[in-house]
């Protein structure tokens, strides 16, 4: 049982301790998932609705996982989350973690992603300063119970038979639990570095939503209000594509943001570089990459696909 947020020293931690919670132990389960909402909300380094910090240091930014687990392992390695810690302490993003690629059939698929939900809780309770778990548009519309398809599968339901599977009737305990995890997570994570600030992010409003957005969600709580679908803010942030130059410009000026990284939208080469300022990141498909980032040194768009590391290399 995890009784809540703690920081174990990373010497101590047993390779791919995360591995050997019991995620058919409902009880096991939900303690996690809940330990991981509460080291979201207390982590030294939330302010409001985002999570902040500054170098010296490195990140490791990711996108989407979708539930990848060889790429999920591959980033825990090149974090030094795998057992094998190197010298420095690196912080981790990790968003859009649930709803894997599932094949269309006439009966409804069973998605078991709620073990690596409930992993990357565990990482969030043993690392809460160096694992930024972002809010995503999949784990929200799993937590609202919104209506979300991919591939031609009901992500949701597919979600909600592959907890029932495991758990039965008691399955309702994990779904609230999982609610608690998803509505604690940042929105977006800042790096200052001496050069300028880097946001990490899911996704951005899309430009024909920046006039129902409030840019003033990155300075202040999230509210029940921002989680409503199509008109929230928070929702609109984690639903967003078609990002254009007037509006990263736009947000640069508003948030004194100089590069942004974000997910959400497919990259068939793993990554692409949005003009003048934002680069997305897929995580989850045979082309995935994640990228190191010397928070000392914050890239320029132009230098950002050099340092970009494909997982499959």
């Amino acid at each position: 049982m995890i009784g809540g947020a703690c920081i174990c020293p990373l010497s101590l931690l047993h390779s791919w301790a995360m591995y050997t919670l019991d995620l058919t132990d409902i009880d096991e389960v939900v303690d996690t998932l809940r330990a991981g909402a509460a080291a979201c909300r207390n982590a030294n380094c939330r302010q409001g609705s985002i999570e902040v910090i500054k170098g010296p240091g490195q990140l490791i930014a990711t996108g989407d996982t979708h539930d990848h687990p060889g790429n999920f392992k591959a980033v825990l390695s090149a974090a030094g989350l795998d057992g094998e810690f190197g010298a420095d302490e690196k912080h981790l993003t990790l968003h859009e973690i649930i709803h894997p690629d599932l094949p269309e059939s006439r009966e409804l698929p069973l998605d078991t992603s709620f073990r690596g939900l409930t992993r990357i809780a565990y990482l969030k309770t043993q690392h809460p300063e160096l694992v930024h778990v972002l809010l995503a548009n999949h784990e929200l519309a799993q937590a609202i119970g919104s209506g979300i398809m991919k591939n031609g599968v009901k992500c949701v339901d597919a979600f909600n038979a592959g907890v029932y599977s495991v758990f039965g009737d008691e399955s309702h305990r994990v779904h609230e639990a999982i609610a608690d995890l998803v509505l604690s997570l940042p929105i977006a994570l800042r790096c200052k570095c001496p050069q300028g600030d880097i946001l990490c992010a899911h996704s951005l409003p899309g430009p024909a939503s920046m006039g129902r957005f409030d840019a003033s969600i990155l300075d202040r709580e999230l509210t029940p209000d921002d989680y409503q679908p199509r008109v929230g803010s928070a929702h609109l942030m984690v639903w967003g594509r078609g990002y254009d130059a007037d509006q990263l410009e736009d947000l640069t000026e508003r948030w004194g943001v100089d590069l942004f990284i974000l997910g959400h939208e497919h990259a068939p080469n793993g990554f692409a570089l949005v003009e003048p300022n934002a680069i997305v990141l897929n995580t989850d498909h045979s082309r995935g990459v994640y990228m190191p980032i010397d928070l000392e040194h914050m890239p320029r768009l132009d230098e950002c696909a050099s340092i970009v590391q494909s997982i499959s290399s």
